[in-house]
């Protein structure tokens, strides 16, 4: 397990803005964790620090979720630099994904990239994610995807992920995970929440065959886009679903505070 720095210690040395990014986002992955979304140590999750520098958060690439605190988060520059004294090394993977997102995106404060079973499967599919439940058409119209080029730690793929992800907050990464982004932790979490639930759920319906599955009538999809996009991606998580989370996370383990 890394050695993170005392608490004291980095917490005096933020600001007061920063401080709480590295709660929510050290709670996201405490949460990642408690839905069982990890992969060991394989998968991150960023955020970018207010102010022009462009730096950004990510996780020390030998500790698992679980044990992730605000402390222990590593905050690198848009070039995989280490800002702050840290033995922890960085996913090289990780920091190709998220240096280009957070550098191409203004709203783009946090992001998280996953490799959950039901995540991969979908992102299998030639079909992609089907509208077909109430979770998926919330999901499903905020979709992009981006072909699978290996593992990703060449940065000319930089480019070319960010040109599919056009103006979308959403992502399946062929062949290989899903991915979200927001404006806050909170707004890129319950993003992930629906997808990865919408892959879930897809995946058990197709064990019927897509023959056996009942179509929603035309224009309910577009019509549940409507509800549940603008102002409600931004009340929802950030006033009513995030607190509940944290307070959820503080009855477990208040641990990720530190």
């Amino acid at each position: 397990m890394a050695t993170a720095l005392k608490p004291a210690r980095v917490r005096d040395t933020v600001s007061a803005e920063e401080w709480a990014l590295r709660v929510d986002l050290a709670a996201a992955y405490r949460l990642v964790a408690l839905y069982g979304w990890d992969d060991l140590i394989f998968t991150h999750l960023s955020a970018r620090v207010p102010g022009p520098e462009h730096h950004f958060l990510i996780n020390p690439y030998n500790m698992m979720f679980e044990e992730i605190t605000a402390s222990s988060l590593v905050k690198i520059d848009i070039e995989g630099n280490t800002v702050m004294d840290t033995p922890a090394p960085v996913n090289r993977a990780g920091f190709v994904i998220h240096s280009a997102i957070h550098a191409a995106r203004a709203d783009a404060t946090a992001v998280l990239h996953l490799h959950t079973p039901h995540g991969q499967a979908v992102s299998a599919m030639a079909v992609g994610l089907l509208p077909h439940t109430q979770t998926a058409m919330i999901a499903v119209h905020d979709v992009a995807y981006h072909d699978f080029e290996g593992i990703a730690t060449e940065l000319d793929e930089r480019e070319r992920l960010v040109a599919d992800l056009g103006d979308r907050h959403t992502m399946i990464l062929r062949n290989h995970g899903t991915l979200t982004v927001g404006a806050t932790v909170a707004q890129a979490f319950l993003r992930m929440y629906f997808l990865e639930r919408a892959c879930e759920a897809q995946v058990m319906m197709l064990t019927v065959g897509r023959d056996g599955l009942n179509t929603p009538n035309q224009g309910v999809a577009e019509k549940v886009e409507a509800q549940t996009s603008g102002a409600a991606m931004t009340v929802v998580p950030d006033r009513l679903a995030w607190p509940a989370l944290l307070r959820k996370l503080d009855r477990i383990d208040p641990g990720f505070r530190d």
